[in-house]
């Protein structure tokens, strides 16, 4: 009795033997068509405007150096305060103070207020969580100015952001958190 042998393409093991590597080839192209068809959005278009936009954040930051600007920044009962005060005498008050509020990994929680001055004081609603680290950034109306530093609650009395350094006298580490 003899068995006639089949040829090759007949039988199954060639057929789900290639199967993976025929696979592999087709998920590569469909991931080479992925990666030309999507943005990646890890590169900006706008990356001249951005850069300007950076240098000016800085410039404003400079200039709250050049003013002597400091805040004390006091977050209680869903409160925040602001004292604002300046070595440069030619400074004036601004009639309002533009607050932005945010948190480094949770954005749902990040506010923007504006804070009206009341006498010394300038204040505004919050709602935040008790317990947690905030990053404060305080500027004027006109954008001329910002102040940056973090508050870290729950907070025993005042923050300070900026520097209260005066005539190149380094501040004590325990007096700033910034």
């Amino acid at each position: 009795m003899h068995i006639a042998a089949r040829p090759w393409y007949r039988e199954p093991w060639p057929w789900i033997l290639a199967a993976g590597p025929f696979i592999v080839v087709i998920a590569a192209f469909y991931t080479a068509w992925l990666a030309v068809k999507s943005n990646d959005g890890l590169v900006t278009d706008d990356y001249y405007r951005k850069g300007l936009s950076a240098n000016q954040t800085i410039a404003r930051s400079e200039q709250a150096i050049r003013l002597g600007l400091v805040a004390g920044v006091r977050i209680a009962e869903g409160t925040l305060s602001v004292r604002l005060r300046a070595s440069d005498n030619r400074f004036v008050m601004p009639p309002t103070l533009m607050v932005t509020v945010s948190h480094p990994t949770r954005a749902g929680l990040d506010q923007s207020r504006v804070l009206v001055r009341s006498g010394e004081l300038y204040s505004g609603e919050v709602r935040l969580p008790a317990a947690g680290h905030w990053l404060v950034m305080l500027e004027d109306e006109g954008a001329t100015w910002r102040l940056m530093g973090n508050v870290i609650l729950p907070a025993n009395g005042e923050t300070l952001l900026g520097s209260p350094a005066t005539s190149g006298s380094a501040p004590a580490p325990a007096d700033i958190r910034n």
